[in-house]
C-alpha cells in the first residue's frame, strides 16, 4: 500500500515518522512521510533542538505531492501527535483530497493527548478538538485506554465496560478501533491486554507486561497495525501480528537497556512476527 504519513521525526531515536516509517517500508509498504517538526530528540528528554514546521509550510510539502499527481494514489493516511488545530486542519484537508480522489483510501489516527499516571500532556483544547473534529473523520483510531476513557466519557474498569466505552467512540465515525495499554479486573497481574474493535467483532491479546514504557511504541503500534489490517482484512490477524511485532521490540529494547525503541534490532520480527499471541474472541 501507499500511506501518506503526517507526523513529527527526529533525528535521533525513533518517534512519530522516525519510529513508523521504517517498519512499514521493512512490511514493503510504501510510505510518504511528511514532517510536522524535525526535532534532534524526542521531548522526553527534557531538552531538544530544532524547527517546529508551521501549518502552512506542511500544507505545501502535501501540495508538492499532489503537484507529482499521485496524492489520489495513496491507499491511506497516517497521523500521531496533533499540537495544534491548525495543524489538524491541515491533515484533515489532506485527508479529504486522498479520499475524493480515492473513496477506499482510509484514515488511521493516533489520538495522541494522555497516558495513565502522566495526565494529559498535550496543549489545552487539543484533547476536545481530537474528540469533537479529527476522530469522527476517522475510519481507524488506535487510543490508549486512558485516551478511551476520555474520548468516550466513559470509565473502563471491565472488559464490558471497555467494550461499552469504544462503541461509544464508534458510533461518532470510526469502523476500527485498537485500544492499547489495557489493564483492569480481568487482566491478570503482570500482563495487559491489546483490544481490536470492528463491525466483525471484538478480540483480545493478552502479553506479559514488560517493566518498559519507552517513547514511540504506540506510533509503531499505530502504524502496523494499520498495515496489517490493510493486508489481512481481519482486526484479530492484524492485532497478533501487530503485538508480536510490538512485543519483540521492547523485548530488544529492555535486553539493550536503552530509552530508545530498538526498531533495526527486532527488524526481523517486525517483517515477520512470530505467531506468539493468539487473539479471543470477545463478542
Amino acid at each position: 500500500m501507499k500511506i501518506l504519513s503526517i507526523q513529527s521525526s527526529v533525528a535521533y531515536g525513533h518517534v512519530g515518522n522516525s519510529a513508523a516509517v521504517f517498519p512499514l517500508q521493512r512490511l514493503g509498504h510504501e510510505v510518504w512521510p511528511v514532517l510536522t517538526v524535525h526535532f534532534s530528540n524526542h521531548t522526553g528528554y527534557g531538552a531538544w533542538r530544532g524547527p517546529l514546521l508551521a501549518p502552512a509550510d506542511v500544507a505545501e510539502v502535501i501540495e508538492g505531492i499532489a503537484d507529482r499527481g499521485v496524492l489520489g494514489s495513496a491507499d491511506a493516511v497516517l497521523s500521531g501527535y496533533q499540537g495544534d488545530p491548525a495543524m489538524g486542519a491541515v491533515i484533515l484537508d489532506a485527508v479529504d483530497r486522498v479520499k475524493a480522489a480515492n473513496p477506499e483510501a482510509v484514515y488511521c489516527c493516533d489520538p495522541v493527548m494522555g497516558d495513565v499516571g502522566r495526565g494529559m500532556f498535550v496543549r489545552p483544547g487539543i484533547p476536545e478538538y481530537l474528540r469533537d473534529v479529527v476522530v469522527p473523520r476517522a475510519d481507524i483510531i488506535t487510543p490508549n485506554q486512558f485516551e478511551l476513557e476520555f474520548l468516550s466519557g466513559r470509565s473502563t474498569d471491565s472488559p464490558e465496560a471497555l467494550l461499552e466505552a469504544v462503541d461509544v467512540v464508534r458510533a461518532t465515525g470510526p469502523r476500527h478501533v485498537l485500544v492499547t495499554s489495557v489493564l483492569h479486573g480481568d487482566v491478570p497481574q503482570g500482563s495487559l491486554e491489546v483490544v481490536a474493535v470492528s463491525d466483525e467483532g471484538a478480540w483480545a491479546v493478552t502479553t506479559p507486561l514488560l517493566p518498559i514504557s519507552p517513547n514511540g511504541g504506540g506510533d509503531v503500534t499505530a502504524a502496523l497495525y494499520l498495515a496489517h489490517l490493510h493486508t489481512t482484512g481481519s482486526p484479530a490477524t492484524a492485532l497478533e501480528r501487530t503485538t508480536a511485532a510490538i512485543f519483540a521490540v521492547l523485548e530488544a529494547t529492555l535486553a539493550a537497556g536503552t530509552r530508545e525503541i530498538q526498531l533495526i534490532a527486532a527488524q526481523e520480527a517486525i517483517a515477520d512476527p512470530p505467531a506468539r499471541f493468539a487473539a479471543r474472541r470477545l463478542r
